[in-house]
Parts: structure tokens; sequence; C-alpha cells
């Protein structure tokens, strides 16, 4: 999601990262790995874009599987990308109706501005026993002119995603993912200060620098990365 406007339909997403980001196979299948094992049930996926992380995620046939977008382009493009037996709905998670056993924000939760707000509103369509997984650029030190021009509020820390727990969720996880790209990320920041990773920086990243973060998170205890994720569990 980007800054746009809030009625489904009319809502215009400004980033431009999509198809740059679509490619990075490695890490979409890490971060994927990760959260898969939270994910059970019905699933609404929130801000699912062009799909390109609903093929990482949609292994069983047998579950019900929304994709909410917005962006009425974005959503007639999708629908050309996830499994056939996904729903794509052109909405956001406070016109959706139903409830599910998990609620995904993959990239998200950052566009949108009440953070609070959007999560309170998926707490509502969730069940007794289920969780909204988050994943999220970290640290808001590594804030860069990319993040404002693809429509970021922010970047996220264990703290800050503490403080928007809706009353009614309990904080089950919050770690960090990708390690060996922080380091990356905080020499581009104190050296290069480039606001747009080129694809040949994004391949580096992708082929060499993700497998060294999925062998060395575990052993730092996902403590330390430049990707979040959290998730909350509504108690039954």
């Amino acid at each position: 999601m980007g800054v746009g406007h809030s009625v489904a339909g009319e809502f215009r997403y400004v980033g431009a990262e999509l198809d740059l980001f679509a490619a990075v196979h490695n890490w979409k299948s890490y971060w994927s790995r990760y959260i898969a094992r939270y994910i059970a049930g019905d699933v609404l996926e929130v801000g699912a874009g062009i799909g390109s992380n609903t093929r990482y995620l949609h292994r069983d046939g047998g579950r019900r599987w929304v994709c909410l977008e917005p962006d009425d382009t974005l959503a007639r493009q999708m629908r050309q990308h996830v499994p056939a037996e996904c729903e794509v709905v052109c909405a956001t998670v406070q016109d959706a109706g139903g409830e599910f056993d998990t609620i995904l924000y993959i990239d998200v939760l950052e566009h949108i501005e009440d953070d609070s707000g959007e999560l309170r509103a998926a707490s509502r369509r969730l069940r007794p026993g289920g969780r909204v997984i988050v994943l999220s650029p970290a640290h808001q030190s590594l804030f860069t002119a990319f993040d404002q021009a693809i429509g970021h509020y922010r970047r996220y820390d264990r703290r800050m995603l503490s403080g928007i727990t809706p009353r009614d969720l309990e904080v089950e996880r919050i770690a960090y993912l990708d390690s060996t790209g922080l380091a990356a990320s905080l020499a581009n920041r104190l050296l290069l200060r480039q606001s747009m990773p080129t694809e040949r920086q994004l391949a580096v990243w992708d082929r060499w620098m993700i497998p060294v973060s999925r062998w060395v998170d575990p052993l730092l205890g996902y403590s330390v990365g430049k990707t979040i994720v959290g998730i909350w569990r509504k108690p039954l």
C-alpha cells in the first residue's frame, strides 16, 4: 500500500518497486519459510500488490486464501499471477467481510499512516486463536529517500511494533531477519547514500547475502536484521 485515496478501487499505489523486488527469490523463500509455521486456516493477505508474495506463501490448496488490494490496477494484474483458487478482492481490511484465522501484512503496514488503527481493524476480522503477521523494513535510522519515494511512513523496531498492539491481541513473537543485509544497508547509508538499489545490487544481495543471513540469523537469536517480523495472537 502507499499514499493515495482511501476508497478501494480509487486507491493508487505510488511505489515503483514491486517489479524490481519480485525477482529476489532467495529472500522471499527465506522469510516465507520463517512465517509459514504461523500460518493456519483461512488467510487474508492485505495489500497483496501484484501477487509476487502470494506464490511463496500459498502452499495448501485446501484453505481459503483472500488477497486484498485496494488499487484496482494492481488487483487486475494480480489475478494473472496468483493461484486460481485464491480470491482477489479490491478492498481494504475495513471493507472486507468475514473472519479469518491468519491475516498477513507483507511489506504493507509501513505504507499505512494509521498503523495502529489498521491493526485494530484487522483484529476485528480475526477469529479466536488466530494470528496477525507483519513483515516490514526495520530501523528508522535506515529510513532513506527510497522509503519516502515508495510511500513508507516509517520503519519499525521491537518497541514500535509492541506499542501498536491492539487490546484484544497478544504479542507472540517479534524477530529480525537478514543480519547480513543490515550490514549492507548501514554501509549504503554511511558511504554510498544511494536512494534506489540497482538490479545488480539486489541480485548480489539475494544470491550471496541472503544464504549467509539464513545461517547467521538463528545463531544471533533473530535479534539483528534489516527486516522485522511481528506476530500477534488473539486469545481463545
